[in-house]
């Protein structure tokens, strides 16, 4: 019997550990933020964003968590409590601009991303941390005071041309599909958890500076249509940490209605309102109040604490606290939200 090929060798393979920390602040959806190495090539004093990250150490890193957590307290000061595992990414090519990693250049980098939830923003000690609203990353995602005017005046045109584009109908067509499934034209709903295929669909059309950036850094063709400018279709990231962060959004937007993570993401009391802003801001989208109000109190996850707090501005609130038991005996089940309001709808 032949022996069987020996699977080639894979040399220069850095695994890299990403971090995406959320939390909502009053009514700003928040992911925490470093300032990137200063690249010598960059033009001026910008200095991109990233995501907390760093080599994986299999010498000093028992598991991938547990050198996340170490990078993030490293780069950040911030401890974690919350953490699921994201998503693995290996796409060749994604790593161009190289994430910095020590002596990774020239390495192919592998990601292993994680999710973090916390009730508040930590306080930050280190210099290059920052907190973010996420919507300065994604601003046609935020639907809370209606359609965001950047869709109708530049994203859905400058993605019609890109479909209008293709040198073959049956292309053209499936271009225009996707469009109209991922931002919810011709018929179809917006789902807020389509989050990463917009912004794929985006890059893919050469509507972020990031998909210009990589092209030009592989020494590829730029992509067809105007380059837009720093910040024009929201704030670029280094690598591919937009994408991470996309992914890290739908994750948490579709979690909401499965599993009650939401909970991870409030103080020890809170009003009902507060617990409906704090929705609202990962959703995107404004509830009916008194529909939230009826699910959160028929879900089983919320108790009344019999006191009541005057800082909502009008007249004294009941405070809630989590159920603890009623959340460990439908741990399976998420929050039931009212349908979505929509301008127009």
């Amino acid at each position: 019997m032949r022996k069987a090929p020996s699977p080639p060798l894979v040399s220069n393979v850095a695994i890299a550990l990403n971090a995406v920390i959320a939390v909502v602040d009053g009514d700003r959806p928040e992911v925490l933020c470093v300032r990137a190495p200063l690249d010598s090539d960059a033009e001026g004093p910008a200095r991109d964003l990233a995501l907390p990250y760093g080599p994986f150490d299999p010498e000093r890193h028992r598991t991938f968590e547990i050198g996340m957590r170490e990078w993030v307290e490293r780069q950040t000061h911030v401890s974690l409590g919350y953490v699921e595992q994201l998503y693995t990414f290996g796409d060749k090519g994604r790593e161009a601009p190289a994430a910095a990693l020590s002596g990774g250049a020239g390495e192919r980098v592998i990601s292993v991303g994680y999710l973090a939830l916390a009730p508040s923003p930590a306080e930050l000690l280190a210099e290059d941390a920052a907190w973010a609203d996420w919507y300065s990353f994604f601003p046609w995602e935020d639907w809370r005071g209606g359609e965001p005017p950047i869709l109708r005046e530049r994203i859905i045109p400058a993605l019609e041309a890109w479909a209008g584009r293709a040198k073959k109908a049956d292309i053209r067509e499936s271009r225009k599909m996707r469009v109209n499934l991922s931002f919810g034209r011709d018929g179809f709903g917006w789902e807020e958890e389509r989050t990463l295929d917009r912004y794929e669909l985006m890059y893919e059309a050469g509507l972020v500076i990031e998909a210009w950036r990589d092209r030009k850094t592989a020494q590829l063709e730029p992509p067809p249509g105007e380059e837009p400018g720093r910040g024009d279709v929201g704030i670029s990231m280094i690598s591919d940490h937009r994408r991470i962060l996309a992914t890290a959004i739908g994750r948490l937007r579709g979690k909401l209605k499965y599993r009650p993570v939401i909970f991870e993401m409030v103080g020890p009391a809170f009003t009902l309102l507060q617990l409906q802003r704090t929705v609202e801001a990962i959703v995107g989208f404004e509830f009916h109040k008194q529909n939230f109000r009826r699910s959160v109190e028929k879900s089983g996850f919320v108790e009344a604490t019999g006191e009541t707090t005057g800082e909502t501005g009008g007249r004294p609130a009941a405070l809630f606290r989590v159920d603890r038991a009623g959340l460990k005996d439908r741990a399976a089940a998420g929050l039931a939200i009212p349908r979505l309001r929509r301008a127009g709808d």
